[in-house]
């Protein structure tokens, strides 16, 4: 019998200290973009107990009110209640921008010649076990995360908070998965709910309807498990914009090369080639030229093209080696920094639905580097079946 081995993910709702951040940050660049595409913006937020601090660098020939956009943020979260420890009305906004630094600016130029706005490495990663190409335990803690937030807006369970955390562990054999073996949720409550009632609730209204058949009798269960959870948001916990790099990526399946993606225009390549090194990798699964693939692109500030290229199937390929998926990239797919923004056009105010429940897996306006349309040029490398 093949061994059974477990692989546990992560997820957070959007009224967590750090999302609030990564929110704010790409409602900024959104509002910059929407009035100069060609915005150069790296932004962060940080959140504590009734403040908001804003702080960074900015080129545009836009303007943006820090202090609405940062207030709206926290109103559409939920936040208005001064018994959560920050309300989108009385909160102080602290803000502190300047312009991008001229040694980098003069690095990057525009146009499909443009070079990477910083050196680094990224990756991309996709397996078939999802429809979504996506690792199975990243998404159930997504969609944990979703319906907790959900429940508490569409006022099913009024007395549900905006903070919020889910982990779900998978049990894989042979590769494959096969059920859980726990869940994990923590939601922030009112003070007058008991643990029974709220543990009772989210099973019948959040942990089945999500999980369904793959929860069994053998999962493990476990919500609020310090047995309170009042006290939450940027009052128990300080927030920070690109914290969350693992819950905004793959969950821990596949490598992170350690840059955020929120607050960053898409001439940062952390975020641009991280995007595109998903649409190859969903491309070479989806072609059924890998069932499970990781893509690596590094670069140098100033520099236009990928200095390099690296391909992981896992054994999966049906090529001779995986350095021989690396031509089939560089012929098919954008790589320089000025033709991935341009193919994929990461110019538009699309940033802030990226920054809760994933940037990848989700088919959303906007989510250009989801899509599979390379499939008919990359199924020609296909091996031709063998003749009777």
């Amino acid at each position: 019998m093949a061994k059974a081995t477990l692989f546990t993910s992560e997820s957070v709702t959007e009224g967590h200290p750090d999302k609030i951040c990564d929110q704010i940050s790409d409602a900024i660049l959104d509002t910059l973009l929407t009035q100069d595409p060609t915005s150069r913006v790296a932004v962060e937020t940080c959140a504590t107990s009734g403040v908001i601090l804003v702080a960074g660098e900015v080129t545009t020939r836009g303007y943006v009110d820090v202090q609405a956009v940062a207030r709206d943020v926290l109103r559409d979260i939920g936040y208005t209640d001064p018994d959560y420890g920050i309300d989108c009305d009385d909160a102080g906004v602290l803000v502190s921008l300047h312009s991008q630094s001229s040694d980098i600016a003069r690095g990057i130029g525009t146009g499909r010649a443009q070079g990477a706005g910083d050196q680094g490495l990224m990756f991309g990663y996709a397996v078939n076990e999802t429809p979504e190409l996506m690792p199975l335990p990243i998404m159930l803690a997504h969609r944990l995360a979703q319906r907790l937030a959900w429940l508490r807006k569409s006022g099913k369970l009024k007395y549900l908070r905006p903070d919020g955390k889910t982990q779900v562990a998978v049990e894989y054999e042979s590769g494959k998965p096969v059920r859980l073996a726990n869940v994990v949720v923590a939601a922030q409550h009112n003070p007058e709910i008991s643990l029974r009632q709220l543990q009772a609730e989210l099973l019948a209204y959040l942990i089945r309807p999500v999980c369904g058949k793959l929860l069994r009798p053998s999962t493990e269960v476990f919500v609020n498990a310090t047995g309170r959870f009042v006290q939450g948001g940027p009052q128990a916990d300080t927030g920070l914009t690109g914290r969350k790099i693992i819950v905004d990526t793959y969950g821990g399946r596949g490598r992170h090369g350690g840059g955020c993606f929120s607050g960053k225009d898409p001439s940062k390549v952390d975020r641009s080639a991280a995007y595109a090194a998903r649409y190859i990798a969903k491309n070479l699964v989806a072609s059924e030229l890998a069932s499970e693939c990781e893509v690596q692109l590094a670069y140098v500030i100033g520099y236009p093209e990928p200095i390099s290229i690296a391909v992981n199937t896992f054994g999966t390929g049906v090529l001779r080696a995986d350095e021989d998926f690396v031509p089939i990239i560089r012929k098919h797919f954008p790589l320089r920094p000025g033709v991935i923004i341009s193919e994929l056009k990461l110019r538009r105010p699309i940033y802030r639905a990226t920054a809760t429940y994933g940037h990848f897996g989700r088919s959303l306006p906007g989510f250009t580097w989801e899509r599979t349309d390379k499939l008919k040029e990359l199924r020609r490398y296909l091996p031709k079946p063998r003749r009777g």
